[in-house]
């Protein structure tokens, strides 16, 4: 995850950094689709050598997607992810390396916020089950019946993406399956190497990417113009391509910026061509034998985000010219790095100061350019941290965490709705013929003067569409089955019938003790009721009024039909998310004097002043800091280490941190069956073998009560529950295995094998130069020690190979997608031998240098990108940068993309921007402006490129300013009067 919303900060702060990615997409012939030859030259004009697969970016996504109806089976989900991971091969082609890591099992310090999210989505299918359940209840006591097959339907766990488990093992059987059919068939794999890190190799699959970067790069045969892809979601993509120090990193994602929409559908039958509230019962029908011929979603394009280009603005905005030693670009990088862990990771919580979107990482940067001078030095160095020098940066942030506060709460109070006025006091004032019903105090009197207003033909247009919303019993069954399409058509029809359910909505809330203040906003919950959470939802009537309805709804329990229009940043908000509780109220109030005692009482059970505590919890989050940067450039520096507590502390507690002596043990990681019994609710125990099941669920188990059934989330000033922090209980290590150890004994010999550290597959084609040279790995002769590979015919890649056990050469690969009718591969003409990394010493420890005969690519900012960076930018998120392209060409918008990135830059004097720089620069006409209209007939034409005019020879020539050359002023030069608004 990294720091939220990161990406889209960063394409805003910095645009240029942006590309689109120019995709070919596959051709259907006699209803037969023929894929993309991934042998011929890209289309994007740059050929790529290696390309890394963050595959839980994939694989979520198409297990349960948020823009499409879920795939119906195991199968289906493992079709979408080889489909997925396709498109991006024959998107990126790859000609020496493609590297398929999937999240093993991670480090402690991960181990936590897996736990919490693992937790969350367990409660929240709980919730989502409840109220499936309830709707099949009150459906069939409307008389209608359910098929069989929506009421035995099971909801999709997403908790079985975890290691150890049974769907990760047939995925990684899946894969290989996918691997060797494609280096048997495709002539474009025929060179390349595939290494496959499944969910049996330990680590997390993004840093077993960089191992493999590390490791390469740290080889005298390594190349440094290697162009490298690195596909996931996680913003720390970008943070862990800089750390590489290779200039010629893209990261590619889906762009986030494309407007596609959520896509909604009832929550009891799956479709998505009606609502809840719509549902017939009856199972969807397939189109077409595997329902191929269901209807078509969009397809996102993708973005690449330029780390060369992100270097050029970070060189710009961190150069700091009063420092008495020679600006070096990558101790700069690496200490900007380091400073976005104090705004966002995931292994600490962050400081309560800092927030992205409140510009955090641009106050972060100008404490450290103020520090500079004073730590005679950078503050990291190849991932190590010095800690007195950095010492200096929190000192000076603490200093600012007050104004910090209060600005905040100043920014929030300006931004929120103003609070609705007492129910009583609103008013419905008649309208031309007395048409429009009156509010009155009492809910009766407003639920009677709707069905009086329901003879009045002129007051329909005014009443809210869509009741009712809670259940009503007998509410009639033929006006839920209709279709949206035959809601748009009978809109005077739905009306009338809304209003006939009044008197049933009447009888129910009266006997639920639910009171209705206005008939076009707000219902009130009694109070004893159990609701956690009240959510408005907004629908537009034809007259484009909008009405709020507000629903009950427990917290975390949102479903899509029932969600608003969602923002259009995924990392922002999610929509699908619980609102704010009813007791949000911030307590803490970090804006008035005493928060910071109120903050360690509420969050720590500590009264202050406790120095003790205070150093060992400053300690712990320094360690954590450390432990991160280390992490990030070297690897994981410990298995065992996590910060134990669910808060951070203030910056004005770090003090004396120079004094903190910090070392790791770096220790082994847990087995899979371990990290599953770590972060698994007892809701996904089906996930584990069954003699794990009773540790999780028997209340005289040892460790019960690190699975609580319930638990609380506590929002932390935030607004939605999934921001929220889960107050979960940590896992006591010793206690856990000393658990575990009593049922080993009861597994199954496949059980023992799931439970078992696996290796890395590297698999190639009997067309490449390496499969000779391997294949005497499988003669009854060889040992299992693995072998060094020669870099002369492996495209300069070190490492160790060994037999794989599993596999034997120009056999029968079995398929295993056995219902989707593939077929086996007979004859299989791949191999495959288990990959190792060499070893790491000091010799081969990753250094933040750029290597020697590494050749940049051209320079792609202009003059003004470095003024507009030097003047600060814009750093807080939110609408377009202004270092963007001023003719508005956004590679969102998929505008002259071709030819974007080779054109010189051409200022626009009529947006006004940048006066400061403006009155040593020649001033040059605006003829389409009408400005200096006469001269205009006589002078040369002069190309408007800022119009998009003349875009044909733009590219060809740089811009040239000319002098102003006209009759009148000709013996003078001119200064344009910028302060008057005049040119």
């Amino acid at each position: 995850m990294g720091v939220p919303a990161l990406f889209r900060w960063l394409s805003k702060k910095y645009p240029k950094i942006i590309e689109q990615v120019i995709e070919e997409n596959p051709i259907e012939v006699n209803g037969v689709k023929l894929p993309v030859d991934i042998s011929k030259p890209n289309p994007n004009n740059i050929e790529f050598d290696n390309l890394y697969l963050d595959m839980n970016g994939i694989i979520h996504p198409c297990c349960h997607p948020d823009n499409k109806p879920a795939p119906a089976t195991e199968e289906d989900m493992m079709v979408e992810v080889m489909e997925y991971t396709e498109r991006i091969v024959a998107m990126i082609r790859p000609r020496k390396v493609l590297y398929l890591a999937i999240d093993g099992v991670a480090p402690r310090a991960k181990m936590n916020q897996q736990r919490s999210r693992r937790f969350r989505t367990a409660q929240e299918a709980k919730e989502k089950a409840e109220e499936t359940a309830q709707e099949i209840e009150r459906i069939e006591a409307s008389g209608q019946s359910i098929d069989q097959e929506v009421k035995s339907k099971k909801s999709f766990d997403s908790n079985c993406i975890t290691p150890g488990t049974p769907f990760m093992a047939r995925l990684a059987v899946c894969l290989r399956y996918w691997i060797a059919d494609k280096l048997n068939t495709e002539p474009g794999w025929k060179n390349l190497k595939v290494i496959l890190s499944d969910a049996s190799v330990p680590g997390e699959g993004e840093h077993k990417i960089m191992d493999f970067v590390r490791a390469q790069r740290a080889s005298p045969y390594h190349d440094p113009n290697t162009r490298h892809v690195i596909y996931g979601l996680d913003a720390d993509l970008i943070m862990l391509s800089l750390a590489t120090h290779e200039p010629h990193f893209k990261v590619l994602r889906e762009d986030i910026f494309f407007q596609e929409g959520i896509y909604k559908a009832c929550f009891i039958c799956g479709q998505s061509d009606h609502m809840a509230n719509q549902c017939t019962g009856r199972a969807k029908q397939k189109q077409g034998q595997y329902d191929e011929k269901g209807k078509a979603t969009a397809i996102k394009p993708y973005v690449f985000l330029n780390v060369q280009v992100l270097r050029e603005y970070l060189e710009i905005e961190l150069k700091v010219s009063n420092v008495p030693w020679p600006f070096n670009l990558e101790n700069a990088i690496d200490d900007w790095v380091f400073l976005c862990f104090f705004v966002g990771n995931d292994f600490l919580p962050h400081l309560p100061s800092l927030e992205i979107r409140e510009g955090a990482i641009d106050t972060l940067i100008t404490i450290w350019k103020r520090c500079l001078p004073l730590t005679s030095g950078y503050l990291t160095n190849s991932g190590n941290v010095d800690l007195n020098r950095l010492q200096y940066l929190v000192t000076e942030l603490g200093k600012q965490e007050d104004d910090i506060f209060i600005r905040r709460h100043k920014n929030e109070q300006r931004r929120a709705p103003p609070p609705p006025p007492p129910p009583q006091k609103r008013r419905k004032t008649k309208a031309n013929n007395g048409g429009v019903y009156q509010s009155l105090e009492s809910s009766q009197t407003e639920i009677d003067n709707l069905q009086t207003s329901s003879n009045n033909e002129a007051s329909l247009p005014h009443l809210p569409i869509g009741m009712p919303l809670l259940p009503v019993k007998g509410f009639d069954s033929q006006l839920r089955a209709k279709s949206n399409q035959e809601v748009v058509n009978n809109r005077q029809e739905l009306r009338i019938a809304n209003i006939n359910a009044a008197q049933s909505l009447k009888a129910e809330l009266n006997s639920s003790g639910v009171s209705v203040s206005t008939a076009n906003s707000d219902i009130e919950i009694n109070k004893n009721l159990n609701s956690d959470i009240s959510v408005s939802e907004t629908i537009k009537q034809d007259t484009d009024e909008k009405v709020t309805l507000a629903t009950k709804r427990k917290a975390d329990k949102l479903d899509n039909e029932i969600n608003s229009e969602g923002d259009d940043d995924v990392n922002d908000v999610d929509e699908d998310s619980p609102s704010v509780s009813k007791d949000s109220e911030d307590s803490i109030r970090l804006w008035e004097a005493g928060f910071k005692d109120r903050y360690y009482k509420q969050k720590f059970g500590i009264e202050l002043p406790n120095k003790e505590f205070q150093k060992n919890l400053a300690k712990s989050y320094i360690e954590g800091l450390s432990w991160v940067l280390q992490y990030y450039y070297q690897g994981v520096p410990s298995w065992k280490w996590y910060y134990p507590y669910h808060y951070s502390p203030f910056a004005s507690d770090f003090v004396d941190i120079g004094d903190f002596q910090i070392k790791f043990e770096l220790g082994e990681p847990f087995r899979p069956f371990e990290q599953l019994m770590g972060v698994l609710p007892a809701q996904s125990k089906e996930h584990l073998p069954v003699p794990f099941h009773k540790l999780m669920t028997d209340k005289d188990s040892d460790i019960i009560d690190f699975y609580p059934e319930n638990f609380k989330i506590d929002l932390n000033g935030k607004r939605y529950a999934w921001q929220g922090v889960a107050l979960l209980p940590f896992i006591d290590e010793s206690r856990l295995l000393k658990a575990i150890e009593s049922v080993y004994s009861q597994l199954t010999t496949d059980e023992i094998m799931r439970n078992t550290t696996g290796s890395e597959v590297l698999c190639f084609s009997n067309s490449h130069k390496l499969y000779n040279k391997l294949c005497h790995l499988y003669s009854n002769q060889n040992s299992d020690k693995p072998i060094p590979l020669d870099p002369t015919i492996s495209d300069k890649m070190i490492g160790f190979v060994s037999r794989n056990p599993n596999f034997v050469p120009k056999s029968t690969f079995r398929s295993p997608l056995i219902e989707k009718n593939m077929p086996d591969i007979n004859d299989d003409r791949s191999l495959s031998v288990f990959y190792y990394l060499p070893a790491k010493t000091a010799a081969n420890t990753h250094k933040s240098i750029l290597l020697r005969n590494v050749r940049m690519d051209p320079p792609v900012l202009g003059w003004e990108d470095h003024e507009c960076v030097r003047n600060g930018g814009r750093g807080r998120g939110r609408g377009r940068g202004r270092g963007s392209p001023r003719d508005d060409r956004s590679y969102h918008n998929n505008r002259d993309t071709h030819g974007y990135q080779n054109r010189h830059y051409v200022p626009d004097y009529q947006n006004n921007r940048d006066m400061r720089s403006y009155q040593s620069r020649s001033y040059i006409p605006d003829y389409q402006s009408n400005r200096d209209v006469r001269s205009h007939q006589n002078r040369p034409y002069i190309s408007d490129y800022q119009s998009n005019r003349d875009t044909h020879s733009y590219q060809s020539r740089p811009y040239q300013s000319r002098p102003y050359q006209s009759r009148p002023y000709q013996s003078r030069s001119y200064t344009p009067d910028y302060q008057n608004n005049r040119h």
